[in-house]
Order: C-alpha cells, then sequence, then structure tokens
C-alpha cells in the first residue's frame, strides 16, 4: 500500500533519518543488547541532528516542526533500521512535553538545552511493586518542608532508568486525596537518589530498565513540574499521545515481522517448493497483511486528527489495544511459519518476538484498554 499521509519534504525527512538509524544506530544493536544498555552517545547522535524534541521552538534551539508525522517517521525508521531498544521517543515525546506544557520558564532555561542536545536523558517514574495503571495506589510520598519537599519511596520497571539524568517522579502528597499527587524533577547525583538493578528482561534487553529508590531525597521546589498536588491531571493529559506513539511503534513493528517472514519464505523450501506457495502460508499473510493495512491506514488517521488537536482519549486506547493485538499476532506466525529457525536468536523474527511481547503491557495493558473503552461505551 502506498501511503498518502506524507509530502515530499517529509519523505526527504524519512530518507535523512533511515541513513542516520542505519549508519549511528544499527551497527551498535548487537552491542547494547548485550550489554543491556544503549549507549548515551546514541542521544548525543540523534541531538546532534536535531532529532530529540523537534517540536521544540527555535528561540530554545529546536527546529519547531510542531507536524506529529514527523515523529512517526522517525519512530517507524528505527523500527526497521535501528534498535527497538533505543528509546529516544520516550525522551522527546512521552516525558519533554510535560516540561513544554507544564513546566516554568525558568525550568525550560535551564533544562531545554541539555534535553535537546542528548546530555540530559530522560525518564518518566510512575510504576511502582504494587502500584501500575493504578495510580491511586502509589506508595512513593513527598513531605512538603519550608523551601524543600521530602522524597521518600521507590519505582520499578523505569525505562532509561540507568541512562537518566533527570527523572519526572510521580509523588502522593494529599494523603487524603485518592489523585493527590504532584510531580518532581529528580536530578542525577540528588543526595538519598539510588539506582537499582538494571533489569533482566525477556526483550528489548538493550533499552535499560531499572528499579529506582528515594532516601530522604530533598527536592527544590523549583523543581516542582505544575501545580503541587495536580499531578494526577497533568499525567492524564499525555496519556492519549502515549498511546498513540504506541501504536505507531506496534503497526511498524508488525509491518517489519511481515517483511522479515514474507522473506524468509520466499527462500525457505519444503516438499521441493518455496513455502510461501502453499496455500496455509499464503491464506495466513494475507490475513495479518489486511489487518496490518487496515491498522496503518488508522493510525495514521489518527495522527492527522492529533495535529488538529483531536485526539480522543478513547479512540487512543483503541488504537494502542488493536495495534499491540495485530503486532503479538503478526510476530507469533512469523516465528511459526519460520519453524525451529524462528526460535533461534540468530534469526531476526525471533528477537522481534521477544521484543514485542511487552507491548500488550506498556502504556497500559490491552485489559486496562478494554476497559477505558467499555466505559466509553456503555457507563454513557
Amino acid at each position: 500500500m502506498k501511503r498518502t499521509a506524507f509530502d515530499s519534504e517529509m519523505e526527504m525527512f524519512r530518507d535523512s533519518a533511515r541513513k542516520f538509524f542505519q549508519g549511528e544506530i544499527a551497527p551498535h544493536s548487537e552491542r547494547w543488547r548485550e550489554a543491556n544498555i544503549v549507549d548515551r552517545e546514541a542521544y548525543l547522535k540523534a541531538g546532534e541532528m536535531g532529532y530529540l524534541c523537534i517540536w521544540m521552538d527555535e528561540k530554545y534551539g529546536g527546529l519547531g516542526l510542531k507536524d506529529f508525522r514527523y515523529e512517526q517517521i522517525l519512530i517507524e525508521e528505527n523500527v526497521f533500521h535501528g534498535d527497538r531498544g533505543f528509546f529516544f521517543w520516550l525522551h522527546s515525546r512521552l516525558v519533554a512535553p510535560y516540561l513544554e506544557h507544564f513546566g516554568t520558564e525558568e525550568q525550560k532555561q535551564r533544562f531545554y538545552p541539555g534535553i535537546l542536545s542528548g546530555e540530559k536523558i530522560l525518564a518518566i517514574a510512575m510504576t511502582e511493586p504494587d502500584a501500575g495503571s493504578d495510580l491511586s495506589s502509589m506508595k512513593t510520598r513527598a513531605v512538603e518542608k519550608d523551601d524543600h519537599w521530602v522524597l521518600n519511596g521507590s519505582k520499578t520497571y523505569i525505562s532509561n532508568g540507568i541512562n537518566a539524568d533527570v527523572v519526572l517522579v510521580a509523588a502522593r502528597t494529599h494523603p487524603e486525596k485518592s489523585h493527590g499527587l504532584t510531580l518532581f524533577l529528580v536530578e542525577r547525583g540528588m543526595e538519598g537518589f539510588e539506582r537499582g538493578r538494571n533489569l533482566k528482561k525477556m526483550g528489548l534487553k538493550s533499552q535499560d530498565t531499572s528499579e529506582l529508590f528515594f532516601h530522604d531525597v530533598k527536592i527544590p521546589k523549583s523543581n516542582v513540574l505544575g501545580q503541587p498536588h495536580s499531578g494526577f491531571h497533568h499525567l492524564m493529559q499525555g496519556l492519549a499521545e502515549e498511546r498513540l506513539l504506541g501504536a505507531i511503534y506496534n503497526i511498524a513493528a508488525a509491518r517489519l515481522a511481515m517483511q522479515i517472514t514474507k522473506d524468509f519464505v520466499r527462500e525457505r523450501r519444503v516438499f521441493g517448493k518455496p513455502l510461501s506457495t502453499m496455500q496455509n502460508t499464503r491464506f495466513k499473510l494475507a490475513a495479518l497483511d489486511t489487518e496490518i493495512e487496515v491498522a496503518q491506514c488508522w493510525v495514521d488517521q489518527l495522527v492527522a486528527r492529533h495535529n488538529e488537536g483531536q485526539l480522543d482519549a478513547v479512540d487512543a486506547a483503541r488504537a494502542k489495544l488493536y495495534t499491540s493485538e495485530v503486532n503479538g499476532r503478526m510476530v507469533d506466525e512469523g516465528v511459526q511459519q519460520h519453524g525451529g529457525a524462528g526460535y533461534m536468536e540468530e534469526y531476526p523474527i525471533c528477537l522481534l518476538y521477544q521484543d514485542e511481547r511487552v507491548h500488550r503491557i506498556l502504556a497500559g495493558t490491552s485489559e486496562i484498554m478494554k476497559e477505558i473503552i467499555a466505559r466509553s461505551i456503555l457507563d454513557c
């Protein structure tokens, strides 16, 4: 299918991004996977190219590219030609926008230069051992003092947790209110801020995911992001875009799995002829190809809506749910069509299968997405 969502200037941007990911990211992928972490230099190189926070205003040194399709292009090209564990989009499009929307001018002047250059890597810390999608169960707390806050608690499964220089931490600050949260900018080197293990994962092994611990961390009031006790509402404003980012990633990965599988079944011979001539293979891939193309059209439409400021939280949940399920079916079928080879890590489909399982969990499980959708159609 020829996509019509991108103009000629965007396709030039795509060509440039593809060369960057092929030349500067992909050659290090195997080493990063073995080390369980992406080199910090990857962020510096992306910063040099202007690929971090491309939406940021020129007055701060950014490119000022507000069109969300540019971010879509970067994610797609990284999935196809870079390293899926290089979570630059979490830095650029998931965490940094909270500073844009709720940060003071002083905070922007202080943090934006390093965020743009890749010298200050970002992470967000919400999940706890006993609190995932249910933020009302959060136990990390902060208490206000004269000119600062004191933060105590722990977070887990934090992407970019080892590499991060600035972590956006959600903590309970109003004990009487289930959603009485405040957002804090916790910086590398703050006394009492410690990192735990770089967690061993099924997939996305080059992406550092860690535990974070806060022991009487003194947070200056200048590092409070947004209004105190309003953190829950601040976080909710970013969830629809986060789920659209997930949908973009999911469908790109599904397209990659389809391409890998098509190439394999054309070459693999069974009973003296290519596997691609077998009806079972043809029909399975035809059905999945249809799902992928339909999902791609819908994701492109939602990106257009987001550009117009009309992205609906329920539609974003639908997109995240559907694309993660399509992605899961595609990588699973890809392994099946590879036979025993699909179980071997020397084959790309095996690594893709490992990497993609998390996307029915990341940014809200499929079950949470179904509940959001169900509320919109049954409880109105």
